[in-house]
């Protein structure tokens, strides 16, 4: 939040151990797979080695600087927060020795003065030891100018940071902030000896060689194709298990899928197994398959800075003529959930009492009719001569990406809409053309919270907008100034009930507008080579491969 945002609201004692103390119950559904997190010993040294398919590349290997999934799998194995965020929606601690409470004197009653003790066991992978002097330089750097920060949010209320010793330090929020325990879980902390001379963050060679202090240290990349990952045996936690962990990346789909099959990669991560593929791949000799609930939605994401976007009819008559149940049955097998809302079903948060999609060329042209969009050349409607035509993007190689945007291309044809597809390798796609709207649609699946904190200030608010100078992930440029001042008023909310009912107005506010096109709540078909342990579904993170570093064979 920056200070130009609403001030912030004094909370109470009871409320702030509702959140920060983290005393209540847990925000999303516990571990789905509902079985033991081992069944059996692991290695007493790393041994062997595993290769994770992913279809996109990962190519951002800074942590703190804008990212995707795929690059947070490589950043879960390379890096540590100071918490992490388990399948229960629980905090646990990582590089901090403990989570901050009021009970233990980390977190003061007016949720203000942070205090914060770590480990003194932890070692940057050259061997310099870990201390609250790269905290201070992490947090400091997140909010520099001149650093193209992936998130910000909650991180500008910090100040008058002191480190008190290498294991403790402090802060104090300029004002309370409930999402921040779950933003400093997704804030991966860096090393001031290595980044710190560097005059330029950005173009550090950092970027491209990483040194963190997870349980994988850097080997190798081969641009296009994998990067290596070597286990760090001087490891502070538990692991890692396995000698090198392959990350390998395939973007056509079909590819991916048959070397899961073959078994050229022992474990198929994002994207995932395509529901198409379910039925066989469920029956494959000596693989794993299991259907796991997933916090992505599929949505048509619309920059509303395009002028045939800025009519909410236009917007309106789109998702009238998008047959989404079609979609979700023909395409993709009647797994995934239809949704209207950004908001996985599992969060304590969701809105169930959204209107329901209706599907209706008829309503789509009635829309457009009432609001003057006429039919011009080619049958395609106009209006104040702005042609109601643009283009949509996806990675290229998500065969039913690409099958669902031939359909809606037909759907809008029918009603003079004009949608031209335009497909991008993903590390094009989700490059400068996504981070810096250069889009005018895209069909992408997101994560749109911070683990299990329902805070979407990054997506949806009018400062977030990177574009027009601000720091987030708003590419929509969406701007509501009810949905700024609700985000705001829910940022300094403690009382979960109270917290319930603003983002409730928030996504009822966003199913109104209509800056994305929701589609459906991802299930995914997960799978791994028999004899893999370890693996545990996290809701609660973007990446499957958040807790590699427990991966070990069964052998």
């Amino acid at each position: 939040m920056s200070k130009n945002y609403s001030d912030i609201l004094t909370t109470t004692r009871r409320q702030t151990l509702k959140m920060l103390g983290l005393t209540g119950a847990a925000l999303f559904a516990p571990n789905l797979l509902g079985k033991p997190a081992f069944a059996a010993t692991p290695p007493a040294k790393p041994e062997g080695r595993i290769v994770v398919g992913f279809s996109q590349e990962p190519t951002v290997f800074n942590p703190l600087m804008p990212r995707i999934e795929a690059d947070d799998g490589v950043h879960f194995s390379l890096f540590d927060a100071l918490f992490s965020i388990d399948p229960d929606g629980k905090f646990q601690p990582a590089l901090a020795l403990e989570v901050p409470t009021l009970e233990n004197g980390g977190i003061s009653e007016d949720g203000l003065i942070w205090k914060v003790k770590l480990r003194d066991d932890v070692k940057w992978h050259d061997g310099q030891p870990f201390t609250a002097e790269d905290v201070k330089f992490t947090l400091e750097l997140v909010v520099d100018p001149n650093f193209r920060s992936w998130r910000t949010a909650g991180h500008t209320s910090v100040r008058d940071i002191q480190v008190i010793s290498p294991t403790e330090i402090s802060w104090r929020m300029e004002t309370a902030y409930a999402p921040y325990m779950a933003i400093l879980a997704d804030t991966f902390i860096v090393p001031k000896h290595i980044l710190e001379p560097e005059a330029d963050r950005n173009t550090a060679a950092f970027n491209n060689a990483p040194i963190g202090t997870g349980p994988f240290k850097w080997s190798q990349r081969v641009a296009g194709d994998h990067l290596e990952l070597v286990a760090n045996t001087e490891y502070y936690g538990d692991g890692p298990y396995i000698e090198k962990l392959i990350y390998k990346y395939i973007p056509d789909l079909t590819v991916l899928y048959t070397q899961f099959k073959s078994g050229d990669i022992d474990i198929i991560g994002s994207q995932f197994i395509m529901p198409d593929n379910y039925e066989e791949a469920k029956s494959l000799s000596g693989k794993t398959v299991s259907l796991v609930p997933s916090a992505t939605v599929e949505a048509v994401f619309l920059n509303m800075e395009r002028p045939q976007f800025k009519d909410p009819a236009v917007r309106q008559a789109i998702y009238a003529a998008i047959d989404k149940q079609t979609i979700i049955d023909a395409l993709y097998y009647g797994l995934p959930t239809p949704t209207e809302t950004y908001m996985p079903k599992e969060s304590l948060y969701y809105n169930s009492e959204l209107p329901k999609h209706e599907y209706s060329p008829e309503l789509a042209r009635k829309l457009l009719d009432d609001a003057g969009w006429k039919p011009g050349a080619g049958g395609i409607r106009e209006k104040d001569g702005v042609r109601l035509s643009f283009t949509n993007s996806t990675t290229s190689g998500n065969h039913l990406r690409e099958q669902a945007q031939q359909f809606m291309q037909q759907s809008l044809s029918e009603i003079g809409i004009e949608m031209t597809i335009s497909n991008l390798p993903p590390a094009v796609m989700w490059g400068e053309y996504w981070t810096q709207s250069k889009f005018d649609t895209v069909l992408v699946g997101i994560i749109y919270m911070i683990g299990a904190d329902p805070d979407v200030t990054s997506r949806f608010h009018s400062g977030a907008i990177t574009v027009q100078g601000g720091r987030g992930a708003n590419n929509a440029q969406y701007v509501n100034k009810e949905v700024d001042a609700l985000l705001e008023e829910g940022g300094r909310t403690f009382d979960i009930e109270k917290r319930r009912a603003i983002y409730n107005q928030i996504q009822a506010k966003i199913r109104e507008d209509l800056p994305l096109l929701p589609i459906f709540q991802a299930m995914t078909v997960r799978g791994h080579k028999e004899g893999i342990e370890g693996i545990k579904p996290n809701i609660n993170t973007r990446i499957d491969t958040w807790n590699a570093g427990e991966y070990y064979w069964n052998r």
